[in-house]
Parts: C-alpha cells; sequence; structure tokens
C-alpha cells in the first residue's frame, strides 16, 4: 500500500484493476474469484470492490480533499495511533486535539459523500464515531 501518492492518478493505478489502473490481477486465480470459478472475473470485478483508503498522518490529513476528490474511492478509514503520533501526540489517541481533528475529519469525508471508518479500541470511542457520522 502507498504511504502517499502525489496526485489522484497514481492513487487510482494502485487501488484499480485494469483496464483502469495497475493493481495486481493474481486474484483473479485466487480465493477473491473463488480459486479462478468465476468466468470473466477481470472484466467485473471493479464494479464489486469497494476501494477504501487509510489516512494515518498529518500528510495524509493536508491532502484529504484532494483524496476525496479521487473518482472510484468509495470511503476512508481513519487510523488513529498513527495519526496522533504523526500529529506529534504519540500513544494519545484521546488528546483532544487529536479527537477534534477525527471529529472534523470524519465529517469531511461524509461531507463528500464517502463512508468513514475508524478504530475504535473501546465502546466509548466506536459510539462517539458513529455520532460524529462514521459508518464503521
Amino acid at each position: 500500500m502507498p504511504v502517499y501518492c502525489t496526485g489522484t492518478f497514481p492513487l487510482r493505478q494502485n487501488l484499480s484493476n485494469p483496464p483502469y489502473g495497475e493493481r495486481g490481477v493474481g486474484a483473479s486465480v485466487a480465493r477473491a474469484a473463488r480459486w479462478g470459478r468465476i468466468e470473466n472475473y477481470m472484466a467485473q470485478v471493479n464494479d464489486s470492490l469497494c476501494l477504501l483508503v487509510q489516512v494515518e498522518s498529518k500528510t495524509a490529513l493536508d491532502n484529504l480533499d484532494e483524496i476525496l476528490d479521487v473518482e472510484g474511492i468509495d470511503g476512508v478509514f481513519i487510523g488513529p495511533a498513527d495519526l496522533s503520533a504523526s500529529l506529534g501526540y504519540p500513544d494519545n489517541a484521546g488528546h483532544p486535539e487529536v479527537q477534534r481533528i477525527i471529529e472534523t475529519s470524519i465529517r469531511r469525508i461524509r461531507a463528500a459523500g464517502k463512508a468513514a471508518g475508524f478504530l475504535a479500541v473501546a465502546p466509548d470511542m466506536a459510539q462517539q464515531c458513529l455520532a460524529w457520522g462514521a459508518n464503521f
């Protein structure tokens, strides 16, 4: 998975199967394609995928609008541990500033018409993220 792609074309290229991108095609003979038993798998796979990207750094946050504009991306998953470290709060995803940024990000993702996800390690955090608009 790329850490960050500059521009939207490389990002989409890494996420889509041919002919729209350059994602590996080994899945056509693997479990995803029922070990090669799905007829015309490569011709239909792009219509069957849910493409999610992870935002786990300040750099990704700084480019969130550009990421959200990429056609074909269905949602954004926020990784709180790496994100909080990148923001200068290692081991403190519960810091008020980190929480404010997570809330704002979830709301921006949803406003863009994308699904928003979050890794919540406690039930109260899961409830909070759902209240902010997270889907998963």
